[in-house]
């Protein structure tokens, strides 16, 4: 049997917020029937808004889209009671996760009514794995990865708000100093809060704003989070497919061995404005179907023992310490 897959980001539910979209729709690289032709057994979901006008109707549309999608006989909800159950071997695993806190609360709502909108997408979907408090742009509550703030009095009380929550932070879209302040504040209120970077690369390996440059990738490698290989081929490099692998070795080279996983960032891309930037994945890692032969190129350039940890293991583990 083909090695199972743990995917740590995606954008299917802001997908299904259009008219016509559906689970099965081949137009988008996370739809069902390329999770099962990858032997995806959890998919993270993202509930995605950029900051502005109605970001919170979006991010309560999303929370009850997935609300629907675990009552399809092709999903199920993951979680500690039933992910290794039977009756779920052939149902891909989802949770939710926050991809911009501006999903839950806007830039002119006091913090209270947020974070109630918050408390209705966590009901809705059962569980949130993490939250982004930031995308591109900067926010109410810190900088993102084309800005230069750190992490505001609203971020702080954001962090406050989660800390005994069992929800993760995630550092995608954080601008650096973000990033530091974040590790900053937590350390200082003694929070044990789990940091990952859900779908980003390297910046060594290749430069852009959404790759982590290194002392805030041996940091999260530290605190025994993840990070979530990004397919992108912004983040990947734009020429080079194969350099996907050097990002591992990078990592390996940190030290994260224990750290790698799948965080692909599948989107609906063609109705993109940046025309320069289609398509946005290279032909070999453009949907989920592409994993068996991704985990058979990184077994023959390192180990089976390293597809195991990166397909699932390391994501697993982090995810029932969580639990814990």
């Amino acid at each position: 049997m083909s090695t199972i897959n743990v995917d740590l980001h995606c954008d299917l539910l802001y997908y299904l917020l259009g008219a016509n979209a559906s689970i099965d729709d081949k137009e988008i690289g996370c739809s069902l029937p390329y999770l099962n032709e990858g032997n995806v057994k959890l998919q993270i979901m993202a509930i995605y808004s950029g900051t502005g006008k109605d970001s919170t109707m979006y991010g309560l549309q999303q929370s009850l889209l997935f609300s629907k999608l675990i009552k399809n006989e092709n999903f199920f909800l993951f979680n500690e009671e039933n992910y290794k159950a039977p009756e779920n071997k052939n149902r891909v695993g989802v949770m939710a996760s926050i991809e911009n806190a501006s999903s839950f609360c806007d830039e002119n709502e006091s913090l209270d009514s947020g974070f109630k909108k918050l408390e209705t997408i966590i009901e809705n979907t059962q569980r949130v794995l993490y939250i982004g408090i930031t995308h591109h742009l900067e926010n109410r509550f810190g900088g993102g990865n084309n800005a230069e703030a750190g992490l505001k009095d609203d971020g702080k009380v954001l962090i406050d708000y989660i800390a005994d929550k069992k929800i993760a932070i995630d550092l995608a879209h954080t601008s650096d100093q973000l990033a530091h302040d974040i590790f900053n504040y937590v350390d200082q209120k003694g929070y044990s809060i789990p940091i990952l970077a859900s779908h980003s690369n390297y910046r060594t390996i290749y430069k852009n704003n959404r790759n982590l440059p290194d002392e805030l990738a041996k940091e999260v490698i530290r605190r025994k989070g993840l990070i979530g290989l990004n397919f992108i081929k912004d983040y990947i490099d734009l020429d080079h497919p194969e350099r996907l692998y050097d990002h591992i070795q990078y990592a390996l080279d940190l030290g994260g061995k224990d750290s790698i996983s799948y965080g692909a960032d599948y989107f609906y891309w063609k109705d993109h404005p940046d025309t320069s930037r289609h398509p946005f994945f290279f032909p070999d890692h453009a949907d989920a179907s592409a994993y068996p032969a991704i985990n058979n190129e990184i077994e023959e350039r390192f180990s089976a023992e390293l597809v195991e940890k990166i397909s699932h293991k390391n994501a697993l583990s982090f995810i029932e310490r969580i639990w814990k």
